[in-house]
């Protein structure tokens, strides 16, 4: 039952719960219209302590599609934080006026302390580097959606995945389905961390591969997921010269891949994927931004009790 339940990080779904919302979603993009009014009289309050476009605009789209009004701010400076009010304040009284609530928070640990002191569901839009638990639920309808499964993937990361929150949340998340592998693609500074691969992948005899080279490991890849190699992160320039087009993803690229390969990134890209690859049909970036849209509206009439 997920009726008046918070959802703070991945691991607070089971899997059968994952796959529920995912079915919902998937019934609300075949046939819309029938869920416009189902959370009619209901109130998000979108709480955004950081800036955000996409996350921000796709819990009030989905709340706006379901019928329900939305509330809340863009911008902590526009909320009475400013004044000195304590964050569990804030939330007592916030979930006093609406009925669900969605906040991005720049501390780690803010949306399990809002949870505590809220009188309705708290969805955590992001806290910090820590979880960002309904990017992870887009994530897996947009593999569901386009891939055809969540089970018997090989699925590459490449990039920062010493420090993305999105790849180390779905390893975690697509660790929970039978048959899948993984491949992680950085340079050695940015490696996935020994939590994930010592702890959760090792323990459950989950195969993996490290590589250097995208172009090494794009050929034997089901899903490709890009994140953005960041200058700031190595410890000389010169290893970041050496090894920065690496991790670029270009047409000459993608002519070593499988036809039916899909490439993901939680967005915003700056130069890791070159516009030349937006006309593949196996770019699904932007599809995927579209489907955590109905996963957020499938999540909001779940934790509402709407359906």
């Amino acid at each position: 039952m997920l009726t008046g339940r918070h959802l703070i990080e991945p691991n607070d779904l089971s899997v059968n719960e994952i796959n529920e919302i995912c079915s919902l979603a998937e019934q609300i993009i075949v046939d819309p219209l029938s869920f416009q009014d189902v959370c009619r009289g209901k109130i998000l309050a979108a709480l955004f302590f950081e800036p955000s476009t996409r996350t921000r605009l796709s819990f009030e789209a989905a709340m706006l599609r379901l019928g329900g009004s939305v509330e809340g701010f863009a911008d902590a400076a526009c909320s009475s934080t400013t004044k000195g009010e304590s964050l569990a304040d804030t939330i007592r009284v916030i979930s006093s006026y609406a009925d669900i609530i969605a906040m991005r928070n720049p501390k780690e640990g803010a949306a399990l302390l809002a949870s505590q002191y809220s009188y309705c569901p708290v969805i955590n839009a992001g806290d910090g580097g820590h979880f960002h638990p309904t990017q992870t639920l887009t994530d897996l309808l947009t593999i569901r959606q386009l891939s055809g499964g969540l089970d018997g993937k090989v699925v590459g990361m490449c990039g920062d995945l010493k420090f993305g929150r999105t790849v180390h949340s779905l390893v975690q998340a697509l660790s929970r389905y039978p048959k899948n592998k993984f491949v992680f693609i950085s340079p050695k500074e940015l490696q996935m961390p020994d939590y994930i691969v010592k702890k959760i992948l090792e323990p459950a005899k989950i195969e993996y591969q490290v590589v250097e080279r995208l172009e090494d490991a794009i050929a034997d890849l089901d899903i490709l997921y890009m994140t953005r190699v960041q200058k700031e992160r190595f410890f000389n320039e010169q290893d970041y010269i050496r090894l920065k087009d690496s991790y670029i993803l270009n047409n000459e690229k993608m002519k070593i891949a499988k036809n039916n390969m899909i490439v993901l990134h939680p967005l915003p890209r700056v130069n890791e994927i070159a516009p030349e690859v937006d006309a593949d049909p196996r770019a699904a970036y932007f599809k995927q931004v579209k489907y955590g849209m109905y996963a957020r509206m499938a999540l909001i009439a779940k934790l509402t009790g709407s359906l």
